[in-house]
């Protein structure tokens, strides 16, 4: 539907360009805006459907943060054997039909890889593809002839499609697709376990690593999923999204009932995983990225840094709070490192390093006070995003953290009442 309001639009373009009849232009101008309109509408649907981060989940995750994965880029099918067999007899001087199975074994090769399965099983059939790609390339594309084939991909988000007669725009293509296979196989996995948040974090660094592997070999890129600006947003979303599974392999286990050590340990890695998605909101939130990103990836993408940044105090909370006797040196040397001055030379509270329990309760209540403030937001941000509202265990996990941060700092406000 895209591609036939394109074209609609094209001819339109052209009679505007063409005629000088004053009525017919205003016709025609009206026309291209029913176009224009009509065509921003199906890009947005697309680009919705092609962002949605429910679809390719676990489904033993009720409240779990959920990924980012992509959609495939997907391509028409193409006949390269009259090119091809024509190629042979006047290149090679063979009889080209000795040749006809081989032909058809590779096209064959790449209409299943068009539609891959969403496992292992899919990316080596892309792999495959590619592989013979770099055959085909060197025997039958010689750079001082064209072969009159076009090579045609859609755009993994807005569905616009893109054409070149180049095979590194093909291989770029399904490089592209390999690593949007594995941010579908890293966001499926089952997160509440360890073999799961293993392989979730090879997915996603597989497929930051083919991001960037497109981005430094190939250039010039007809379609905006392929450029430079995109291809580096998405190398850090994976890295970043990486780094979380990373965290959530950390907090399996029952964190707050492992000492204080432990519980700062987990603030800090928190405070670190807050800290990569605030860098990648910063990338994904600059033009030309900006306008092309669907808005419910940038606004997960801050949610995240807001919960991290929350889950962060809460942690730090954890441990002073649960904390029972003096402070060993090096845990005071971590606390010191933790707190650190701002500009001004002042904190917000005037406490660092607590040298009694009641400071080390003022300055658990200080962090639990931030932490609750931050789950807010995150809470806020959420329900900004359309799309996001309709992520439950989004909302599910989102809650649930800011209610366990509610009900201790209302434990602490019960205990002072009765003090």
């Amino acid at each position: 539907e895209i591609t036939k309001q394109m074209m609609m639009r094209n001819g339109a373009e052209k009679l505007f360009k063409a005629t000088t009849n004053k009525k017919l232009r205003e016709t025609v101008a009206l026309e291209l805006s029913f176009l224009n309109s009509n065509l921003q509408l199906l890009k947005e649907q697309l680009a919705e459907l092609n962002s949605s981060v429910q679809i390719y989940q676990s489904e033993n995750q009720s409240q779990v943060v959920p990924m980012i994965p992509l959609g495939l880029k997907e391509t028409k099918d193409i006949d390269f054997k009259e090119p091809f067999k024509d190629f042979i007899m006047e290149h090679y001087s063979e009889d080209s039909s000795i040749y006809d199975s081989a032909i058809q074994e590779f096209m064959d090769v790449r209409q299943a890889a068009r539609t891959p399965t969403r496992d292992q099983a899919g990316v080596q059939l892309l792999f495959e593809y590619y592989n013979l790609l770099y055959f085909v390339d060197r025997r039958f594309f010689p750079p001082n002839r064209s072969m009159g084939i076009f090579f045609e991909w859609f755009d993994s988000l807005t569905g616009v499609p893109s054409t070149q007669k180049t095979v590194a725009f093909e291989k770029a293509s399904v490089l592209f697709n390999i690593a949007a296979l594995y941010t579908q196989i890293g966001a499926k996995q089952d997160r509440g376990k360890s073999t799961g948040i293993d392989s979730a974090v090879d997915s996603f660094l597989r497929a930051a690593g083919m991001f960037c592997y497109i981005r430094e070999n190939f250039s010039k890129p007809p379609s905006m999923d392929l450029s430079a600006e995109t291809l580096e947003v998405l190398t850090h979303v994976m890295l970043a999204q990486a780094r979380e599974c990373l965290f959530e392999k950390l907090i399996l286990g029952n964190v707050e009932k492992q000492g204080v050590m432990t519980c700062i340990e987990v603030g800090q890695e928190a405070a670190e995983v807050a800290e990569v998605y605030a860098q990648v909101h910063k990338l994904i939130s600059m033009p030309p990225v900006k306008d092309y990103v669907p808005y419910s990836w940038i606004s997960l993408i801050l949610v995240k840094a807001e919960h991290y940044r929350a889950l962060a105090h809460y942690y730090v909370a954890v441990g002073l709070l649960e904390h029972s006797g003096d402070l060993d040196e090096t845990l005071r040397r971590s606390l010191e490192f933790l707190h650190v001055q701002d500009q001004s030379n002042s904190t917000c509270i005037d406490i660092r390093v607590p040298q009694t329990l009641e400071e080390r309760r003022q300055l658990g209540k200080a962090h639990l006070r931030e932490a609750l403030l931050l789950h807010e937001e995150a809470l806020r941000l959420h329900r900004m995003c359309r799309q996001l509202r309709q992520v439950d265990n989004l909302l599910g996990r989102l809650r649930a953290d800011h209610d366990a941060a509610l009900q201790r700092y209302a434990d602490l406000e019960e205990e002072d009442d009765f003090q």
